[in-house]
């Protein structure tokens, strides 16, 4: 507590530490920010009309007649993911289609028309209670493409979306997330049109500066996703799970910019679809996809999605737990805490080696002003066999690193186990197929951010590791060294 009281009070410019935290470099992320990139994971929920037509994109014009879930059950569903160590669930309130999951007022085309509870059900209800109970945030995804709505295109449908906005972020509690895609229109039903609209630029046409400030009123805290990158986050450049961008640097056009990387658990879709559970991502390729998102410094959305009953799939909850338990044991044992460290440089007793090490993610090391190279050398109680290495910035005071190596004492010498980046190089993975798989085992050290993890090709074994920063922009302000040790999905069970 007295580290966090001394980081707080460095911040303010307080003259009581011996000796001043270094001032912000560049762009900061909000509070709100910092939660988020903490949350690291959680789930995307898409239930709607697609769920029984078999489709992914709905035209418009299916009937709502066909919702009616006979076992829904959101608490069950929200149990499934926080037993599994997810942080959150965003669930899809409205899909292309322009079905709303909620009884609006803003259109016809909603639950209020569905046989399910006599037309007095509330999907996003039901999920934004289960969450408030279980104390797990809730977010939501709004489709700004509504291939329903007859205004679709005109300047009339602002008055429906703004609304559905209005709803869904004053009627449920706490957002932490709104989810906006880059639908661009195309055609649609339109309300018995039948045609093709194009609405040119979207940052023009659904004017998302106004629904940022729009945002902002009702739910200070929500974290906007998209938004024509208006908005608090992005997108990390790849529907397979992974960011795409390594090194990944969240400075971007003089803000801080967060990323987020989405997937489906299942191979078949984003909504459900008979015969998926073949299709299930196995525990192993989940934490290569972990690795590849929040071991690159983005967030993970895992969607998983309930069928016609309402219940998640068998297939994809067992795989989801066999995950949640090898992460659970990635995490369960840090090998560097505690460990004695010796620095070559540190601006104060609070900025010392000691901060990289004592489990604290609020404090740091930090050595003096205009010091961009610098060596923290860790001295474990005994050796230690460990394949992954995580490192974190204290990102309040903004992004600086720009390469870092790691080197492990090993048979009376300094072996170099991640190399450092060199200027202008990149580790960028295509944006489909299978090949960005070459890219999760081992990796140089470029970026650190918000946080870092090199799995290794091979476990390491010993009881002395250095930290080299090679470059940064600034005084580094490294506030974790970690050493973890991946285990398999057998020993997780």
């Amino acid at each position: 507590m007295l580290k966090k009281c001394l980081l707080a009070l460095g911040f303010l410019g307080c003259t009581l530490s011996a000796a001043p935290a270094p001032e912000p470099y560049g762009p900061v992320p909000t509070e709100q920010q910092v939660n988020w990139l903490r949350m690291e994971w959680y789930a995307f929920v898409h239930f709607g009309l697609n769920t029984y037509t078999n489709r992914e994109w709905g035209y418009g014009d299916e009937s709502p007649q066909l919702f009616n879930p006979a076992h829904f059950d959101a608490d069950a569903i929200v149990r499934t993911f926080k037993d599994a160590g997810m942080s959150g669930m965003i669930y899809t309130a409205k899909h292309h289609d322009g079905f709303c999951t909620w009884p609006t007022e803003s259109t016809t085309y909603s639950i209020t028309c569905s046989p399910w509870k006599d037309g007095k059900g509330d999907v996003v209800r039901e999920f934004a209670d289960a969450c408030r109970k279980h104390n797990f945030p809730f977010g939501t995804y709004l489709s700004p493409w509504d291939r329903n709505c007859a205004e679709y295109g005109r300047p009339g449908y602002l008055d429906v979306y703004y609304k559905q906005i209005e709803e869904l972020l004053t009627q449920y509690g706490p957002i932490f997330e709104i989810w906006f895609d880059g639908a661009m229109g195309g055609d649609g039903f339109y309300g018995g049109a039948r045609e093709n609209r194009n609405i040119g630029q979207a940052d023009h046409y659904y004017n998302y500066e106004q629904v940022v400030k729009n945002i902002r009123k009702m739910q200070p805290d929500c974290i906007i996703w998209g938004a024509a990158n208006r908005g608090d986050a992005t997108w990390a450049g790849s529907e397979q799970g992974y960011a795409c961008n390594y090194p990944l640097w969240n400075s971007r056009n003089g803000k801080w910019i967060c990323d987020e990387a989405d997937t489906r658990h299942n191979r078949y879709g984003w909504f459900w679809h008979p015969g998926q559970a073949s299709g299930v991502k196995s525990p192993e390729h989940l934490m290569q996809v972990y690795m590849m998102s929040v071991g690159r410094g983005a967030n993970l959305i895992l969607n998983l999605a309930p069928d016609r009953d309402g219940r998640l799939d068998a297939a994809d909850v067992a795989s989801l737990e066999a995950f949640g338990k090898m992460r659970r044991g990635l995490l369960a044992r840090d090998y560097a805490l505690e460990a004695k460290v010796v620095t070559s440089e540190s601006r104060g007793e609070e900025f010392d080696g000691s901060q990289l090490t004592d489990g604290d993610i609020e404090s740091y090391w930090c050595p003096r002003d205009g010091t961009t190279s610098a060596t923290a050398e860790l001295h474990l109680e005994k050796p230690a066999t460990f394949d992954v290495i995580r490192l974190r910035e204290q990102i309040r005071l903004g992004q600086r690193v720009e390469a870092f190596q790691v080197d492990a004492w090993v048979n009376g010498e300094w072996k170099t186990i991640v190399h450092p980046g060199c200027p202008g190089e990149n580790e960028n993975a295509p944006s489909h197929g299978q090949q960005w798989l070459k890219f999760v085992r081992g990796g140089k050290g470029h970026t650190i951010g918000h946080q870092v993890m090199r799995w290794l090709p091979e476990p390491v074994t010993t009881d002395k590791v250095r930290l080299t920063i090679v470059r940064a922009k600034a005084c580094p302000c490294i506030s974790e060294f970690s050493l973890l040790k991946m285990p398999s999905a057998e020993q997780a069970k």
